[in-house]
């Protein structure tokens, strides 16, 4: 209890704040995060859409799965992130079309997929806290270059979505209706797929394979309650999820506890002030 009241008084710390904002290794995490609550306010209301929340939780324990192999075997985290959350994604989207036959499907390749990360986790040799960040996020922990992967996988996913915003749109709305019309509508959703695993294995890195869903799912979830213009949906999903995820970053500076913590706050708060206000007009 003591520990707690400690953390919250230091969350008021400008003073420590001031002086982590001035390292470079908080501006690399800050930029980072910047960018990662870009990618997920972007491709989010198009998972709430597509009701693919739990194919982003599968994804996020795949991308821990890869990570967790390039640890022990002495590889990059990001790119064994990325590897094992698109593999995962691509067999999502393969394993089946129908809602309750992708969720089985994603339940079987999720549960091999994580005792393979308990395995892997546990024949690292190294230090135990390296492989508990992999499930809570260590975003002080990243790199030049690991900025530089992200701003070049955000690039990648906000382009596509961009050049797929009409036909994405359609076929998520109705994909019955597009395919008849013509939308290359299986194309589109391995497309999609590929893009949520890219965008998984980024979150991981930085809020970690557990609170995925505090930043790819609950800012539009939020957003989806007071608005239902998908280009309304996505402005709104940016903000909030850079309010929750540089916002939760700043607050966790002081007190030097995870990332994760704060973003989920935030984004919890944000859902639960949208749904107040879709409540208040109905």
């Amino acid at each position: 209890m003591n520990r707690l009241l400690e953390i919250v008084g230091s969350i008021a710390d400008t003073e420590v704040t001031a002086t982590l904002l001035r390292q470079d290794f908080v501006l690399y995490g800050l930029a980072a995060i910047a960018l990662l609550g870009l990618i997920a306010g972007a491709i989010g209301p198009f998972i709430v859409m597509r009701q693919m929340s739990f194919s982003v939780h599968g994804a996020s324990e795949l991308a821990l799965t890869g990570a967790a192999a390039a640890l022990l075997f002495g590889m990059n985290l990001g790119l064994g992130a990325i590897l094992g959350s698109v593999v995962a994604a691509l067999m999502f989207g393969l394993m089946g079309s129908r809602a309750s036959q992708r969720d089985s499907s994603i339940g079987v390749v999720l549960a091999f997929g994580l005792g393979l990360a308990v395995l892997f986790i546990h024949l690292y040799p190294g230090r135990s806290g390296t492989s508990f960040s992999l499930l809570t996020g260590q975003i002080v922990g990243v790199s030049e270059h690991g900025l530089v992967q992200m701003a070049v996988v955000a690039a990648i996913i906000c382009v596509s979505l961009i050049a797929l915003y009409r036909p994405l749109v359609f076929s998520s709305a109705d994909p019955e209706v597009a395919e008849a019309r013509g939308v290359p509508v299986r194309a589109i959703n391995m497309v999609f797929a590929v893009l949520v695993g890219l965008a998984a294995a980024q979150a991981v890195q930085v809020v970690g394979a557990l609170l995925v869903l505090s930043l790819l799912i609950t800012p539009a979830a939020a957003a989806a309650a007071v608005t239902s213009s998908p280009g309304r949906a996505i402005a709104l999903t940016i903000l909030f999820a850079e309010v929750a995820a540089v916002g939760g970053m700043l607050l966790s500076l002081a007190p030097g506890v995870p990332v994760s913590v704060f973003v989920t706050t935030i984004s919890f708060v944000i859902y639960l002030a949208c749904r107040a206000v879709a409540a208040a007009r109905r």
